[in-house]
């Protein structure tokens, strides 16, 4: 059963534009390969970084979503780590999406106001 990830990564500011779609490229055809899907990526761009990490004050920014059974997450953050390019990653697993209190309430309403 596959659950939603979010997957947030920082690569090394002074990586050129082709470096970073390498890059990107990269850890996408890591995560079709072990199964995962709906693979959808943001460039985010260069951002300062909160506190300096590895001497570094900026960083590129890369979101990623994807859809697995879990499985894929240490492996591919294993390869992050081994990596120079990539400075800092963080993987979440998203909860799958339900209907809120105020849908609920909504259409409760409407079923009031029909009667």
């Amino acid at each position: 059963m596959s659950h939603p990830y979010e997957m947030m990564y920082i690569l090394r500011p002074e990586l050129s534009d082709e470096q970073v779609s390498q890059a990107v490229q990269k850890y996408n055809d890591f995560l079709t390969n072990h199964g995962a899907s709906d693979i959808e990526v943001k460039n985010l761009g260069k951002r300062k970084l909160a506190y300096t990490i590895k001497k570094r004050n900026d960083g590129i920014y890369i979101q990623l979503n994807y859809k697995a059974d879990g499985t894929q997450v240490a492996p591919l953050e294993r390869a992050m780590r081994l990596s120079e390019e990539v400075i800092r990653y963080l993987t979440i697993a998203l909860k799958e999406k339900s209907v809120t209190s105020t849908e609920t309430e909504d259409k409760s309403a409407e079923s009031e106001d029909s009667e």
